[in-house]
């Protein structure tokens, strides 16, 4: 009787995590073996007649035979460097005047982080009217500071988009830095300011030799995560641009999504995707790697 109490209670924990798997399975183990499965065959759902096992085929199509992947692959590039180093630097900024004591200080940072709530959906309406070319705020405030004679159709020229959609981007990602790091930031002890100072240490050291280190692990995880999140951002970009004009915002992700989703090919846009994957897992492990996240400088 006693043994069967004990094993009953060996067993138990694992019946209660059987839930639990089955949840990742369904969802998370399940639809990762169906993409690499898929990146390997044939399977356009306009084109019946050609599916079947493809091999390499679609990877090797990829490399040699779409210079629409290496364009896209290039700006998703461009997008990511420009959104990670501007949210992260202009976050970090927002964080330490946060940090600061002044009246009102609970409702400006209330304020600062409304952004981060807004759904990018709403986030590139609300953009979207601001840049439009007859009644958008941004050419109002700019033909009156006298900064340009006409009207700009921003996100309808390929000079102007990039930057439009980076800026909207901007405003909803610089609250996510600025969270984690006003976090970080109130958990250095005060002392440690105290005897800088009495070193004779000015705002400049403090900050490098005190705020940075104790911020790097902060920095590194918000990067990553950001790094990850930008790659595969789609709503804002979609709603605002569409990928145009002439595919001068189609990322990477953009582009599979024009692929599976809209043309149907599931099979390339399966094997772009798992090679977004790759890189993403390549760039992450060799990140952490090299700035030793989690493990105190010798």
């Amino acid at each position: 009787m006693k043994e069967q109490t004990t094993a009953k209670r060996n067993v138990l924990p694992y019946v209660f995590i059987i839930p639990c798997l089955l949840f990742i399975f369904t969802f998370l183990i399940y639809p990762i073996g169906n993409l690499f499965y898929y990146s390997f065959q044939n399977y356009n759902i306009n084109a019946p007649y050609y599916n079947g096992f493809a091999g390499f085929g679609n990877y090797m199509k990829a490399f040699t035979d779409d210079p629409l992947f290496f364009k896209s692959l290039m700006i998703s590039l461009k997008w990511v460097t420009s959104q990670v180093l501007l949210q992260c630097g202009l976050g970090l900024l927002l964080a330490l005047l946060l940090n600061q004591v002044f009246p009102m200080r609970g409702f400006f940072r209330s304020l600062a982080f409304i952004p981060w709530a807004i759904s990018g959906v709403i986030t590139s309406l609300i953009w979207s009217i601001m840049f439009n070319e007859h009644m958008g705020l941004i050419n109002d405030l700019f033909m009156k500071l006298n900064l340009i004679d006409m009207p700009i159709a921003w996100t309808a020229n390929i000079s102007t988009v990039f930057k439009a959609v980076v800026v909207a981007e901007l405003w909803r990602g610089i609250p996510f830095f600025a969270i984690t790091f006003l976090a970080a930031l109130q958990s250095i002890p005060n002392e440690l300011y105290e005897a800088s100072r009495v070193d004779g240490a000015k705002r400049l050291k403090s900050f490098y030799h005190v705020t940075l280190p104790y911020l790097k692990n902060a920095i590194v995880l918000t990067t990553l995560l950001r790094t990850a999140w930008e790659f595969n951002n789609i709503d804002l970009i979609y709603n605002m641009t569409g990928g145009g004009p002439a595919h001068a915002t189609t990322t990477l992700t953009m582009y599979v999504v024009e692929l599976a989703v809209k043309g149907g090919d599931f099979g390339y846009g399966s094997a772009l995707t798992v090679m977004s994957f790759c890189v993403l897992m390549i760039f992450s492990i060799t990140y952490l790697c090299a700035t030793r996240f989690g493990k105190e400088s010798a």
